[in-house]
């Protein structure tokens, strides 16, 4: 275990300088290590394959002492106060500029890191509060425009959704609601432009970053959530029979705020619909429904668990150790 924090810690070091801007960035790179579970470890079914039945990449923090915290699982490393509420663009000056815990490449944080550090066992804030300071945050800016619209920017809510919203939406920009901005560093382990997906020939398709596998075509309509689990795990494709419901921030992965309408690559994933699909992360303060992913843009929401929703099977993953709980 020392051996692998200590890798964690080096790679999370590494002084690869992303400069934000205010221009979208044309393909997100992808920069964390390992993909964290969502932090759920509470059951709400006695149908196997839900979110808390498997762990993964359980969430593991170091707290620097510096104003600073170490995801040891991304080997990002996190402002542990946020800066409080700005605009978008304010808040990409501001963490250009920053100089914390001894370093200086600190950057408005891409969507899909923001949304690693939430953690769908808690609530408002839907993220670990032993180890990030509470504030009266809303929502959290990331550094993406939505593609088709650059009034609007992605952000992660403390319920523990995310969205494209308006930039006049903050208070600062004569709003009425609070968006605040958190600061992330670390290296760029993706090459922009590269497609992080490889086609397996056999009806999946292996995502590079991640080591997760995924079902390339929906093999059924549309399920509600219970059926949707029972059906993946029966699933029997390329040759395994390990499959299971995707939570929440592995559903997430596989969708590109530089695509709309569907939000994932279609060469990789040919067919898929621009719609919501279901993932196994029970929403833990309303246990009758369930979080969902909208691949028209890759707003995350939930929905009734008797919703009728589009269903894509996962296994796999990059772990450490064994990939089910029991």
């Amino acid at each position: 275990m020392a051996q692998r924090r200590s890798s964690l810690l080096i790679a999370a070091t590494l002084s690869v300088a992303l400069q934000a801007s205010a221009q979208t960035p044309a393909n997100t790179p992808w920069t964390m290590l390992r993909l964290p579970d969502t932090g759920q470890t509470q059951r709400y079914t006695q149908t196997a394959g839900e979110d808390s039945f498997y762990t993964i990449n359980a969430p593991s923090y170091q707290v620097n002492n510096d104003g600073t915290v170490t995801d040891l699982v991304t080997g990002l490393q996190w402002q542990q106060a946020d800066a409080g509420e700005q605009l978008w663009t304010t808040g990409i000056t501001y963490c250009k500029d920053l100089a914390l815990g001894g370093k200086k490449d600190w950057r408005l944080p891409y969507v899909h890191e923001l949304f690693s550090i939430t953690n769908h066992q808690m609530n408002r804030p839907a993220m670990d509060t032993g180890v990030f300071t509470k504030s009266e945050a809303e929502y959290w800016w990331a550094i993406e425009e939505r593609v088709d619209n650059p009034s609007y920017a992605w952000a992660v809510n403390a319920g523990g959704g995310t969205g494209a919203h308006p930039k006049s939406e903050t208070v600062s920009g004569g709003g009425k609601k609070k968006y605040h901005v958190r600061c992330v560093r670390g290296a760029e382990l993706g090459t922009p432009g590269a497609a992080p997906f490889k086609d397996n020939s056999d009806g999946t398709v292996t995502d590079r970053r991640t080591g997760l596998v995924w079902q390339q075509k929906e093999g059924l309509a549309t399920a509600n959530w219970e059926d949707a689990l029972k059906y993946v795990a029966a699933l029997d494709l390329g040759g395994q029979k390990d499959w299971r419901l995707p939570n929440l921030k592995e559903l997430e992965s596989i969708s590109s705020p530089s695509m709309t309408k569907p939000s994932v690559d279609t060469r990789f994933f040919p067919d898929t619909a621009a719609a919501l699909f279901w993932s196994s992360t029970t929403l833990g303060q309303r246990t009758e429904r369930a979080w969902t992913v909208d691949f028209r843009y890759g707003l995350i929401s939930y929905n009734d668990k008797t919703d009728a929703l589009h269903v894509r099977a996962v296994r796999g993953g990059s772990t450490s150790a064994d990939t089910q709980r029991r």
